[in-house]
């Protein structure tokens, strides 16, 4: 597999990861490359061709976060890889860890379009009379193909995963053509699943309330590229935020496992950072690769770390380093 440690908290939350997936016995040999701002240091790109190699070679990677070194020509590191390798799949599990969180049982994936809509940086100024911007103009891409292929996943998903309900968040009340192709298209793969799952569809601005209000009513929710990106984030607020979310981009050929966070430059090198989005990533990663068991059993000493409540990061009201949490986590695990 290959493994990306990332820049900024990287390195340290993804070793005490590493850490954890090797005293579970998890089986598995990692090909070190780097991306983002340690690889421009590096190797002058923060795409070298031997960590694109190394994907394609190996087809899983987990990652730490990536910074995008300004004035690259890239306009997120993150974004070129899920074209490269064509990840349509971002998932984003969030579920209830932290005690004190203000929901309890929480149990939600978020399953968002990673490929296309308007993050497809389609976009120019609009020159008018002596000002060459005076407008600005972004295109948003939605196909048949994309809309199928990410709603077919969603659907496949919730099966796959025994869950009982999907819905399909959108704004096709106003952008009747790119919108309202994404609503005809899960509308019609939906009807192929009917009597095994519940659908339902919402508008988004109605989606993102309800989340707040109730969020028991949903269980899996797919959507277009930008919606996606925002709802997943709200749904990390759900559960304590974005250092308990991880996320995984999966397409035909490749899967790129990830904290959902970012790199965090302000706490790099002081062994405070907290591990359990990369963790959960990890887990992730193993469920992908057929080693479930070793996946739950992590999760299981993961839970009991942080509700015993002795060793947590200071984020989450503690004092515990990130190795220190990891230990923890190790210690808990059971045969």
């Amino acid at each position: 597999m290959t493994l990306k440690p990332g820049d900024g908290i990287g390195p340290a939350v993804t070793s005490a990861a590493l850490r954890v997936l090797e005293a579970a016995g998890a089986a598995i040999e990692w090909d070190r490359q780097v991306a983002g701002l340690t690889a421009l240091e590096s190797d002058r790109t923060p795409l070298p061709e031997p960590t694109l190699e190394s994907i394609r070679r190996t087809r899983v990677a987990l990652k730490g976060p990536l910074t995008t070194p300004v004035g690259t020509g890239f306009r997120s590191v993150n974004v070129a890889l899920r074209k490269e390798f064509d990840l349509y799949a971002n998932v984003r599990p969030v579920r209830t860890l932290i005690p004190t969180a203000r929901y309890q049982d929480i149990d939600l994936v978020l399953i968002r379009e990673n490929t296309e809509g308007l993050y497809v940086g389609i976009e120019h100024y609009i020159g008018m009379g002596d000002d060459p911007k005076a407008a600005a103009e972004s295109v948003m891409i939605v196909t048949r193909y994309g809309a199928e292929r990410i709603v077919r996943y969603a659907f496949e998903y919730a099966i796959r995963n025994q869950r009982r309900k999907v819905t399909l968040a959108h704004k096709a009340n106003i952008l009747k053509f790119t919108q309202g192709l994404f609503l005809d298209v899960g509308r019609e793969i939906a009807a192929e699943y009917r009597g095994r799952l519940e659908f339902a569809d919402k508008i988004i601005d109605n989606t993102a309330m309800q989340l707040v209000l109730d969020p028991y009513q949903f269980d899996v929710i797919v959507t277009e590229n930008m919606f996606g990106d925002i709802l997943s984030d709200e749904m990390a607020g759900l559960i304590g935020g974005l250092g308990v979310a991880p996320g995984g981009n999966i397409g035909r050929d490749a899967a790129i496992f990830e904290p959902v966070h970012g790199s965090a430059p302000d706490i790099a090198d002081q062994n405070v950072a907290n591990p359990i989005a990369t963790i959960l990533a990890a887990c992730m990663l193993l469920d992908h690769i057929g080693q479930g068991d070793a996946g739950a059993r992590i999760r299981r000493a993961l839970e009991d770390t942080v509700r015993a409540g002795e060793t947590l990061t200071r984020d989450l009201g503690g004092t515990a380093t990130t190795y220190a949490f990891a230990e923890a986590v190790i210690q808990r695990l059971k045969p």
